[in-house]
């Protein structure tokens, strides 16, 4: 029919912005957390082992991992300081679970101002159904233009 790409998306329109999919319209253009948000955060499951997963985390800028299921729903956070634990310990002891989140179709500088607000450094981005998008840094989100 001559039309680039077609979805079938039957979930509604506000669900199709909050999974980070393509938007047109008159607010396109105002920056979204899904903008700007990490993707290249890294991930490790609740099986995996401390040691392990650090000793993957060395080659990468990153000092914390994304707890995930196989579905890459965010189970949890780990943070540096697990580092002080035995390296054999199992992710699932160490992290910290439920972390707060945000989708991808909020807007940056309403989430910028409640991280400034909050102290927060960074916040984990999900679609609706909790699937990783990424991880916005607060220091990323800052050097975006604002809303205009």
């Amino acid at each position: 029919m001559g039309f680039p790409e077609v979805y079938d998306y039957a979930a509604g329109e506000a669900d199709w912005f909050a999974s980070g999919l393509p938007r047109e319209g008159r607010d396109a253009a105002i920056p979204r957390v899904g903008d700007v948000a990490r993707k290249d955060v890294p991930t490790c499951r609740l099986d995996d082992r401390i040691g392990d997963v650090w000793g993957r985390a060395q080659t990468t800028d990153w000092d914390m991992c994304l707890v995930v299921n196989e579905e890459r729903v965010v189970l949890g956070r780990l943070r540096a300081k697990a580092l002080e634990l035995d390296p054999g310990t199992p992710v699932e002891q160490a992290m910290e679970a439920g972390p707060t989140t945000v989708r991808p179709d909020a807007r940056l500088a309403d989430v910028v101002e409640r991280m400034r607000a909050k102290d927060v450094k960074s916040i984990v981005v999900t679609t609706s159904d909790g699937r990783l998008v990424g991880l916005l840094k607060r220091v990323d989100a800052e050097s975006q233009p604002k809303d205009t």
